[in-house]
């Protein structure tokens, strides 16, 4: 491409002009970061991002990650521009632009493509969802993991199918979340060369400079993580630019930082470097008045010059067109060579699972000493893994304890000199882990995550944004209740359940014996839109006889009958848990039976899945004629009451649990079978006196 500096500029006021346009007419949103990064955005997509706009998910793409989500416009601009092409539903190309002209215009506002923070599966060519800020950056890091496994796992000496690389986009506020930190070391410590950070150093927040409250010598920590750095003291210094670029580009033995300094508002006369650039709209004068320093017409409103898509076309796109033509013809002769990796390969691309993937979750006998879910949940996780070669995930530092450590044939950690292991070390790095979890998950692998749920508190931010993007990341908790025992109440989680369920595209499940674990395995794995927490117990639970009892296959409904009163008689009082607490409702619905009480015994291990049934199936699980409800769950009140009623019974947690063996504080807090049976009983007895007085 012939060099042109004044057409690269108009390139990157285009950039600037769009994005001033937008925020003006929506009167609300970011224009200052658009301003002041439009030439660092202009020359990594221009001259290395490799990237097809024809053909936006492109396997072999470099990914492009804005973690300053509030800089929207400059990502909506950047598409417009170069012409990047809509996505169907199935993955397809269309002819419709990702992003119109309209769309920028209609920036903001109700059901366009161009929302305030960019949204992944709203806008083809948003690699994630970004917002809440180092977001962008842990999931950043999840998808060089990704592309590293990539490279091991399909890479033929004589076919290298995968190369690509990740940028992302940060500024001051990412780098005072503490998730860019756990993010960094992380990445630092399994020496991802294929990730470049680029730190937009301007120094301004909401409040003002950031010298109110942030002084660290960034360069010098994440030299510490064991990162190359840079240095570019001027945003608009082409040259400067270029060169930091092609440097972390050459670097093989570890991530890349670039920090460059701009001027947030750049060319505004009266509002660059404060923060009113940063987070409202410019106005109409000074829109005007920035125009003019740009030497722009400034009557002209979303005005794309001549020449500029048609540079954008001649560089990204012609570059990238010709990468991704090069890659389908090393992909057509590697499917002929290599059919079973590149049929594993499709599998991931259409977002389905290997024919007989669950073959080999076990069937667990009945047994009344049991075992921990998180043991029988091991078991299973191992039996899918093992035929899922992209299944892949770690714990916080805690796989001895949530028994998620892959184990069979051929497992191996995923370390910096074996990139295709399928076991990862996310270390002491909750929040971390969580968004790296959805990094690797929006790069079409089947991840997990876990710990301990009490400590969900620290990686809620990931799970919400695994519901918003409906990615299927799995995130694994266990020591899920009071049963965690002398710990003591900092470890045992008591709102938490309440927490997840209430967040919108979570599914959650809580089994209740080793056979709803197989079950609640099936579900999270079958649905690939949509994010699962699968939370288990420390404590044995006893297995129950399926031959007595319901099958467990009743977990894909989220709540069935485990056992019903005998003979087709109406049932006196539903007895209704989850987890660890559903075996001490079969004793108590055991005992009932035995005085000859008819009652019913419900699972309840998936509120949402539940909830997402029809109604007669609700109201034959829960039929309105039973009043009698006893709601059993070592957890917090909220939510049972939809299921109880107003004047039902929950045995539930209503303060902090208490440092003590299991057996005390089951007795203390009201988890044994005298005080359920006892509250079914006056259940009944209230039902009885409520139907004598009518």
């Amino acid at each position: 491409m012939q060099n042109d500096p004044a057409l690269d500029q108009l390139c990157i006021n285009t950039i600037r002009t769009l994005s001033m346009d937008a925020v003006q007419k929506a009167n609300s949103g970011h224009p200052g970061t658009p301003m002041a990064l439009a030439p660092v955005a202009y020359h990594l997509w221009q001259n290395h991002l490799v990237y097809d706009p024809d053909e936006p998910l492109w396997p072999n793409r470099d990914r492009f990650v804005l973690s300053v989500g509030h800089a929207s416009m400059l990502l909506y601009s950047l598409l417009h521009l170069t012409g990047v092409k809509a996505v169907d539903h199935d993955g397809n190309p269309t002819d419709e632009p990702a992003v119109s002209l309209d769309d920028i215009q209609q920036f903001r506002q109700m059901g366009s493509k161009t929302p305030g923070h960019p949204e992944y599966r709203m806008t083809t060519g948003v690699e994630t969802t970004t917002g809440p800020l180092g977001q962008g950056l842990g999931n950043s890091v999840g998808m060089a993991m990704a592309a590293r496994w990539h490279e091991s796992h399909f890479n033929q000496p004589d076919a290298p199918l995968f190369d690509y690389r990740v940028y992302a986009l940060c500024g001051d506020g990412d780098m005072m979340e503490g998730i860019s930190h756990e993010a960094a070391s992380l990445a630092g410590h399994l020496k991802l060369s294929n990730l470049i950070w680029i730190y937009d150093s301007n120094r301004i927040t909401i409040e003002g400079h950031t010298d109110l409250a942030y002084s660290d010598d960034v360069e010098s920590r994440f030299r510490g993580y064991n990162w190359h750095t840079l240095h570019v003291d001027d945003a608009n210094n082409a040259d400067a630019l270029e060169a930091a670029l092609v440097e972390a580009k050459s670097i093989t033995d570890r991530p890349t930082l670039i920090v460059v300094h701009s001027i947030i508002g750049y060319g505004a006369p009266h509002k660059q470097d404060t923060a009113a650039a940063h987070g409202e709209a410019l106005g109409v004068e000074e829109v005007a008045l920035t125009k003019k320093a740009y030497g722009w017409p400034e009557d002209k409103f979303f005005y794309v010059p001549h020449g500029v898509r048609e540079r954008f076309a001649a560089g990204m796109g012609a570059r990238g067109k010709a990468a991704r033509e090069q890659w389908q013809a090393k992909y057509d002769a590697y499917n002929k060579k290599y059919p079973e990796l590149a049929r594993e390969f499709a599998l991931m691309e259409a977002h389905e699972l290997p024919a007989g993937w669950d073959t080999d979750i076990p069937t667990f006998e009945a047994d009344a000493k049991g075992v921990a879910s998180r043991e029988s949940s091991g078991k299973v996780l191992n039996a899918i893994a093992a035929r899922v070669p992209w299944m892949i995930g770690g714990a916080a530092d805690l796989s001895p304890s949530t028994k998620t450590n892959l184990k069979f044939e051929g497992a191996a950690s995923f370390e910096h000199d074996n990139y295709g292991g399928c076991n990862l070390h996310f270390g002491i790095r909750e929040h971390g882990m969580g968004a790296a979890v959805n990094g690797l998950a929006l790069s079409n692998m089947r991840p997990f995550g876990s710990t301990f749920l009490i400590f969900s508190d620290y990686m809620k931010p990931p799970i919400r944004l695994a519901a918003i993007m409906e990615v299927p990341s799995i995130f694994v908790f266990t020591h899920d209740s009071i049963g965690v025992g002398e710990d003591g109440p900092t470890h045992q989680p008591i709102e938490q359940l309440a927490s997840l369920r209430g967040v919108p595209g979570l599914t959650v499940l809580r089994p209740g014996d080793a056979n709803e674990v197989a079950e609640a395995w099936r579900v999270a794995m079958a649905d690939p839109k949509r994010p699962s927490c699968i939370v288990v117990s420390r404590q044995p639970l006893p297995t129950l006889d399926r031959s007595k009892y319901a099958s467990a296959k009743g977990v894909h409904r989220g709540a069935y009958v485990l056992a019903d009163a005998p003979d087709g008689k109406k049932s006196e009082v539903i007895l209704m848990a989850t987890g660890s607490e559903l075996s001490t409702c079969v004793e108590v619905y055991e005992k009932l039976k035995s005085e000859g009480i008819p009652a019913r015994v419900v699972s309840m291990p998936s509120w949402d899945v539940f909830e997402r049934q029809d109604d007669a199936y609700q109201d034959s699980v829960l039929p309105a004629d039973v009043d009698a409800r006893v709601a059993v769950e070592q957890a917090a009140t909220l939510g049972w009451d939809r299921y109880v009623g107003r004047l039902g019974a929950q045995v539930v947690m209503h303060t902090f649990g208490a440092s003590a063996p299991i057996a005390d504080l089951k007795k203390k807090f009201g988890f044994t079978p005298e005080h359920v049976y006892e509250a079914a009983k006056q259940q009944i007895e209230r039902v009885k006196s409520k139907s004598s007085q009518e």
